[in-house]
């Protein structure tokens, strides 16, 4: 079955570092674009990161530019999200995203939490 699962996520105090992960499971991820989006309570979705198929471009919401960083290893299909100098505006369920010719696959997502 074709699916993507995160895991990773956590509760860390403002300035904190915390990375998440996607796993992805049923297509051929190293054709796939893969994101991250996050949604926060009475927020929209916001797409925070995209990575290209074989990671020579990213691109980065201006909330989290300089912050957060997506990197992918294509043998073990996975994508990661480092994040740095957590905020508390950062906290939200981060949810994976993977897309290609024909198909287009969700993750359940991940809490990330920052409080102190």
């Amino acid at each position: 079955q074709a699916q993507v699962v995160e895991s990773g996520g956590g509760m860390v105090q403002p300035g904190g570092s915390l990375r998440v992960s996607c796993a992805a499971f049923g297509f051929p991820f190293k054709n796939s674009t893969m994101m991250w989006h996050r949604q926060a309570p009475g927020k929209e979705r916001e797409l925070v990161a995209s990575i290209t198929k074989t990671g020579s471009s990213t691109n980065y919401a201006d909330s989290v530019k300089g912050r957060f960083s997506i990197s992918r290893d294509n043998v073990k299909n996975t994508v990661y999200l480092q994040m740095n100098s957590l905020k508390p505006e950062d906290t939200a369920v981060y949810v994976c995203h993977a897309f290609g010719w024909g198909y287009d696959y969700w993750g359940q997502g991940t809490q990330v939490t920052v409080s102190s």
